[in-house]
């Protein structure tokens, strides 16, 4: 299997996260990256650097005005001027615009052009600090799960894109949730270029919000995420089972929500049914967003998986034999993502 990697991805060092109205220590830490890349090593695959792919594969799924704020907000963040104010250290909102918008219909652009405005209007939570080399760490992840959509159109078999920063709670024009572009939804439309129908699988704790957005209202991408119930637990305000997809992409969105404290067999139940429907759509090529936050002793997980799931969950995605790229979503545990990938990649393997 090839995997794919590269240490730009690392340069995003995020120094505050607001947890429960306190700063705290930052969840996503380049040493989750170092974990991952260690577990591959000892399973004797190589790491390869992806081209660098500039932001063409992002404006297939985010809007042109969003990818350039955060292109420029760190520069504009630093240069503001107010009286007796001086800019933190990173950009943060300190606003929360109110958006009534409609799921896979992209908003007008900010009205304003202030930084302070354009911040609140683009980032949705405050665990989305943009530094210094933000973006150019967001973008480079991006084209590691881009990478590995490319050499599986061209092998017909597996790939691996250790992606980092995360990126399912990006929306088309939205960070949140410690993600700023979607590498699975970059993966999802660069294998769509020559697929007629894809599926994006998510298993995070979380609902992959983003990816929804993103392929609402389109009948050639299936997404299914299967996550911890959202009404108590992030992103809280989608996720439900209602929510099916709208106009064409009525019917081609499943949410398989789990009850807090949920183990192996539960979260395993909802992986079969998930692959049920994608089963059902016949899709040609295969995107799976794979999260270890469900990981039972994960610092922010409400989930409690052991690491012989992941296998299990392995050996069910290895066992469909589609073409499919695995982009590394959450896990936060960093003393337990690379055995839970390693576990993964076991099961995968041996029924591929």
């Amino acid at each position: 299997m090839k995997a794919f990697f590269t240490d730009e991805q690392l340069l995003h060092d995020p120094q505050q996260f607001m947890r429960l109205g306190r700063i705290s220590k930052p969840a996503d830490l380049p040493t989750r990256a170092h974990a991952l890349r260690d577990a591959l090593a000892a399973r004797d695959i190589e790491l390869v650097q992806p081209r660098d792919y500039g932001r063409a594969p992002l404006e297939g799924v985010h809007s042109v005005d969003y990818l350039d704020y955060l292109e420029t907000a760190y520069a504009l963040w630093r240069a503001l001027k107010l009286p007796g104010v001086e800019p933190g250290i990173e950009v943060l909102p300190n606003l929360s615009p109110y958006h009534g918008g409609t799921p896979g219909v992209l908003r007008a652009p900010c009205p304003s052009p202030s930084i302070v405005a354009r911040t609140g209007y683009y980032i949705s939570d405050l665990s989305c600090p943009i530094g210094p080399h933000t973006w150019r760490s967001v973008l480079r992840s991006a084209h590691t799960a881009v990478a590995a959509a490319d050499a599986v159109l061209d092998s017909g078999d597996a790939a691996y894109a250790l992606c980092r920063p995360s990126g399912h709670h990006a929306h088309r024009d939205r960070a949140g949730g410690f993600c700023y572009v979607n590498n699975s939804a970059a993966a999802a439309q660069r294998l769509r270029e020559r697929h007629g129908r894809v599926a994006v699988l998510d298993l995070d704790a979380h609902h992959g919000d983003g990816t929804q957005n993103i392929f609402y209202a389109r009948d050639d991408v299936l997404t299914v995420s299967t996550h911890a119930d959202p009404s108590g637990y992030y992103p809280f305000y989608t996720g439900y089972a209602h929510e099916r997809g709208s106009g064409a992409g009525e019917g081609c969105n499943l949410n398989l929500l789990l009850p807090h404290g949920a183990g192996n067999e539960l979260f395993l139940q909802a992986v079969d049914q998930g692959l049920a429907a994608l089963r059902g759509f016949a899709p040609k090529a295969l995107v799976l967003a794979l999260g270890f936050d469900s990981y039972k002793d994960d610092p922010i997980s409400v989930l409690r998986l052991d690491l012989d799931a992941y296998r299990r969950i392995g050996e069910k995605i290895g066992a469909l034999g589609l073409p499919t790229v695995i982009v590394q979503e959450g896990g936060y545990m960093v003393e337990a993502i690379g055995s839970a990938l390693d576990h993964f990649l076991r099961g995968f393997e041996a029924l591929r």
